[in-house]
């Protein structure tokens, strides 16, 4: 095995037992030592590739934000004409709702970006650059004077979405789907203004 790939490794174990430890007991419970510890290596090792638990976390965000694009691009890769766009939007919504719901870890990251500038900062630019990936895959097929006004529709509806899951995540069953519905209806409603 190389040097880069015992770091990768490394890296990697880190990274795992870290997301796997937040999943049991919550960003906050999680310590540097007990990373170190249950990821095979000493302590050093961990604040090697890590200064602190929020370059960790960043680098976890930046792992999920990787997959949430490449899920994107899979959805878009279906959108051909206008009337794809709004079909595509339910799907981002309900693979981003599923995704969240399904791991207690991811809530809690998410939780923990909004809480902490500098990841917040990541979060919002991260937003802009999926808004803008789905911005540039759909453009075409408005007109063009409606361009500039489609941009920051979409830039509100990406960065409102995590507001919207964590609210529903907080809510009972049926309150729930009534909020993913709502929001539903209000990002259709913005779409047709402007398909």
């Amino acid at each position: 095995m190389t040097k880069s790939s015992y770091r990768r490794n490394d890296r990697d174990a880190i990274l795992s037992t870290t997301m796997r430890l937040i999943g049991e007991k919550g960003i906050d419970a999680v310590t540097m030592k007990e990373v170190g510890m249950l990821a095979g290596g000493p302590i050093a090792t961990v604040y090697h590739y890590f200064p602190n638990k929020s370059a960790i976390l960043a680098m976890l965000y930046e792992r999920f934000s990787e997959v949430s694009r490449a899920r994107l691009t899979a959805i878009l890769a279906d959108v051909s004409k206008a009337s794809d766009v709004i079909a595509a939007a339910d799907r981002l919504l309900d693979d981003y709702l599923s995704r969240v719901a399904g791991d207690p870890a991811i809530q809690d990251l998410q939780n923990a970006i909004q809480a902490d500038k500098a990841l917040k900062n990541l979060d919002i630019a991260e937003t802009r650059h999926q808004a803008k990936m789905f911005c540039d895959h759909v453009i075409a097929l408005l007109e063009p004077e409606k361009h500039e006004r489609f941009e920051r529709m979409v830039l509100l509806i990406f960065q409102l979405a995590g507001g919207v899951v964590r609210l529903a995540l907080a809510q009972g069953e049926a309150e729930s789907r009534r909020t993913i519905e709502d929001y539903r209806s209000i990002i259709h409603t913005q779409l047709r203004l402007f398909l």
